[in-house]
């Protein structure tokens, strides 16, 4: 791909055209987050979209639409605030989400993560081989979108990626409208305990599977073992409670128990992560220090376009500048309150946390995002961590178990701050993949690192109010007075609950021990399979598959195990480079479709009010056996068209 010295890149028209898709995708996340726990990618449908639009216009670049997804994913990917800021009405400290406080805190937050993100990039993009799958999906439709292939290969390419997308959404359309199953699950005895078997029928976690390889496959399926075929019947073999159905009663274990040693699995894995990417995130630092050396003294050109980012002087400046704001913000917040007595100790640790915390987030984001894909990334999982570190800190001012108001307050304060934290948290989480994508595409690391800020205020100034709207339309369950249509927003009382535990001192604290044993063990292995040159265990990804439901991460592996085989044949196929990038592209496709298909359906839900709008039927029970049958016969389809047009 040939690509212009100084390409078309920011322009007035891509960061309008941004903004407006900020408005749509944002919009449709918050309310699908708040009402399943779930959002999607948005930086692929923002990149299909933005073609689209753009195709008309005259001196289109693909470095221009690659802005475009840039701001809408970075301003789509915020809306995850929504898994810490609605504790706060849960608890009763707010009634309302007030606008500017909510804004600051999301802005301020984001324009962290962006800031962190910036030697990250050096670290973790161009010096790392993780496979960031998303990130190469939207290259993949960048590139396609921009004809950059032959003739041939480009009409090859267009009909792996339009199969995937059509095969993904159709079979989205068809679950929504309840003729063919979305998930299927069952509740078993195991043993003296029980367990459930789940799977949600998402083709578009098939192409993540093939995306990602077969390591990461085979740590997530191992991580599952672990979860629902060990943790799960020992913590439910003392009988099912009376009156209570299998089903919740595994559902309700899952969530309050093997979750937290997910989490504690995730936090060993994270810092032992952050420990190896250590060494390559300082030295991204010192590559950045002596580039902004260079072009102060007027040798700036020298370095390459594509390896110009922000310079670090200015990235430092805003990360201590930003201090400013979030001492105003957790100033006003406790103003009247019992932790204004002690505030200044409080004010400085708290500062120091987030200064500190915000670092080992986004790498350990970034890390993930490329491992699994921003989508797919547990980032809840981090904000767990996040919650159980501020709260230790309030515990140890403050102590433990103090009256009711104390330990509302001090609640309150930890979901603030763990809220300013969260927003480095989601930011890190795809800004890594949008870097990925601009490096494929040949995009100026520094200009999409503006763009991301961009998406960042547009993201934060768009937020507030749709929660407010939600608020006052549903409520959020928990709440005094929801009515029976609140939403769930299951992250957020989670994360609320384990605020509660450590500060009201009820939280099970063996739980998390016992997922950091896990979590070492994991890292071992890992180390010895590296050093025996066999391969690896991510332990990361143990950790996900331990954290995330069933129905969310089975079929990775399954995608993993499918792309490897079909990576094995390419190797005898005439043309290997393009028999395996019709692979990637058709796995594209998959994810494509299923994301462009969730921001409609998300919208059409919001403008119905109904969880289920497009459903013409009840739910049947030959719903699920003809769902596999028809998924299954999907996969089968469109491996066989690939090949026969890689032939």
């Amino acid at each position: 791909m040939t690509i212009p010295a100084s390409p078309r890149e920011l322009t007035l028209r891509g960061v309008l055209l941004g903004a407006l898709l900020t408005v749509i995708f944002t919009a449709a996340n918050v309310y699908l987050g708040l009402k399943i726990g779930l959002t999607f990618a948005t930086s692929i449908p923002a990149a299909v979209i933005s073609m689209a639009v753009l195709r008309s216009f005259p001196g289109v670049t693909i470095q221009e639409n690659n802005i475009v997804q840039t701001i809408a994913s970075a301003a789509g990917t915020l809306s995850a605030i929504i898994f810490v800021l609605p504790g706060l009405i849960m608890i009763g400290w707010w009634t309302r989400f007030p606008y500017w406080q909510s804004a600051a805190v999301i802005g301020v937050g984001g324009v962290l993560g962006v800031m962190y993100s910036v030697p990250l990039r050096r670290a973790l993009v161009t010096g790392s081989d993780l496979p960031y799958p998303e990130g190469v999906a939207a290259a993949e439709v960048l590139k396609l979108g921009a004809g950059t292939g032959g003739d041939a290969e480009n009409r090859k390419g267009l009909a792996a990626i339009v199969s995937g997308a059509v095969l993904s959404s159709g079979y989205a359309l068809l679950a929504k409208t309840q003729l063919l199953a979305e998930e299927a699950s069952v509740a078993v005895r195991l043993g003296p305990g029980a367990t459930s078997f789940s799977t949600s029928f998402s083709l578009a976690l098939i192409g993540v599977g093939h995306l990602v390889g077969l390591a990461v496959g085979v740590a997530m399926l191992i991580g599952l073992v672990i979860g629902w075929l060990v943790l799960l019947p020992h913590y439910t073999a003392g009988g099912l409670p009376a009156g209570m159905v299998l089903a919740d009663f595994v559902s309700a274990t899952f969530r309050h128990k093997v979750r937290f040693v997910g989490a504690g699995t995730i936090g060993v894995a994270a810092v032992w992560t952050l420990l190896r990417v250590i060494g390559p995130i300082l030295g991204g630092i010192r590559a950045a220090l002596v580039a902004g050396r260079a072009r102060q003294a007027g040798q700036g050109t020298a370095l390459a376009r594509e390896e110009q980012d922000l310079p670090i002087g200015l990235v430092g400046a805003v990360i201590l500048a930003s201090m400013v704001p979030i001492g105003l913000l957790l100033a006003d917040f406790v103003r009247g309150g019992p932790i204004e007595t002690v505030f200044w100790p409080t004010l400085l640790v708290t500062i120091a946390y987030v200064l500190v915390i915000g670092i080992v987030i986004a790498s350990v984001c970034g890390y993930m995002a490329g491992l699994i894909g921003a989508s797919n990334s547990p980032v809840s999982g981090t904000g767990i961590l996040s919650a159980l570190g501020i709260a230790l800190v309030l515990a140890g001012i403050f102590g433990r178990g103090g009256d009711q108001a104390t330990t509302k307050a001090l609640v309150a304060f930890a979901l603030f701050v763990t809220s300013i934290v969260f927003g480095v948290a989601t930011v890190a989480n795809d800004n890594l993949q949008d870097l990925k994508t601009g490096q494929l595409v040949g995009a100026t690391p520094w200009r999409q690192q503006v763009a991301l800020v961009l998406g960042v205020a547009f993201g934060a100034l768009v937020i507030p109010p749709i929660l407010q709207l939600l608020n006052t339309t549903f409520g959020f369950q928990g709440t005094p007075g929801a009515g029976p249509d609140a939403l769930a927003a299951p992250q957020a009382a989670l994360i609320t609950a384990i605020a509660q535990g450590v500060l009201g001192g009820t939280l099970d604290w063996s739980l998390i021990g016992l997922g950091a044993v896990i979590g070492a063990v994991t890292v071992l292995i890992d180390e010895v399979l590296r050093k025996r040159g066999r391969g690896s265990l991510p332990p990361l990804a143990v950790g996900m598959g331990i954290y995330l439901p069933m129905s969310l991460t089975v079929l990775v592996p399954i995608g993993a195990i499918i792309g490897y085989f079909y990576e094995r044949w390419t190797k005898t196929a005439r043309d290997p480079a393009l028999a395996a990038r019709l692979g990637v592209l058709a796995a594209t496709g998959l994810i494509a479709g299923e994301s462009l298909f969730g921001v409609l359906f998300a919208g059409i839900a919001a403008a119905s009010g109904s969880p289920t709008p497009l459903a013409i039927t009840a739910a049947h029970a030959w719903a699920a056996p003809l769902g596999a049958v028809v998924f299954a016969g999907a996969i089968v389809w469109l491996y066989r068209a690939i090949r026969k047009a890689a032939r």
